[in-house]
């Protein structure tokens, strides 16, 4: 990457920048010559992140908190990219989530129920909230990170799976509403990432690392793309899961 992808004059907003993929991302555009608002819950590390990028790459970094399960503090993040964003100059990095295990979620629903809300439901609610300073400006890249889980409901993963088909369809009316101002959402929709969320997960494989993955990201928003698989084999593999006939599907242990 670098600074003739003409990203010297954006701002990123980088969601839940204490995850790998977000993290690896903040490094993408900062390579780039944009400042980056890391945004997040785990201020120190936030911190920590920020003294590195303007070290290396001598560009502006703010840190900024919120919880994706407090609505109050969503608010007070969107009014502070408003203070600190020139108009037109946004973009947005979607990057968090929570995926507890699928049999944790069933013994608990309350545990399902969070990861729901941590999602979908606080993306939704915080993605509304920065949407009218995207409109304002006519201008901006959106994108966000869903996942392969919400192509189809799955055995072993139909809790996460669900809350990313939410966020999936989410993306695409938000995507409707901001083409009239002019700014483009991008849907990523990753197969396995090699993170901590991953992590010692029972049938794992083919895991892609958070700096291809992030770079990858990057290069379908710059273009506009609408909605991507990252590795892009993903798109052929899910593609051949859901043309499974459901009365086989729902007698595979997947």
């Amino acid at each position: 990457m670098t600074r003739s992808l003409s990203q010297s004059d954006r701002f990123w907003l980088v969601l839940g920048a204490s995850s790998p993929i977000a993290r690896a991302f903040a490094e993408e555009v900062a390579a780039a010559g944009a400042a980056v608002l890391l945004a997040g819950r785990d201020r120190g590390d936030l911190l920590r992140s920020a003294a590195d990028l303007k070290l290396r790459h001598g560009i502006p970094v703010e840190v900024l908190g919120f919880d994706a399960l407090d609505r109050a503090s969503q608010r007070l993040l969107a009014d502070a990219v408003r203070t600190i964003v020139p108009e037109g100059k946004l973009d947005i990095f979607l990057g968090f989530g929570d995926m507890p295990d699928q049999a944790a979620m069933e013994h608990d629903p309350e545990l399902a129920v969070r990861a729901i809300n941590a999602s979908f439901t606080g993306a939704a609610a915080l993605l509304l909230d920065l949407a009218p300073l995207l409109e304002a400006g006519r201008s901006g890249r959106v994108i966000i990170l869903s996942s392969v889980a919400g192509d189809r409901g799955r055995l072993k993963n139909y809790v996460y799976g669900a809350a990313k088909a939410g966020l999936t369809t989410f993306a695409a009316g938000l995507r409707n509403r901001l083409f009239r101002a002019g700014v483009t959402v991008t849907t990523v929709k990753p197969g396995f990432l090699d993170t901590g969320m991953t992590w010692g997960q029972p049938g794992i494989f083919l895991a892609a690392g958070p700096s291809r993955a992030a770079r990858a990201m990057l290069a379908a928003g710059l273009k506009g793309k609408e909605t991507v698989y990252v590795p892009r084999f993903w798109g052929l593999i899910m593609l051949i899961i859901r043309l499974i006939p459901e009365r086989l599907f729902k007698r595979l242990s997947i």
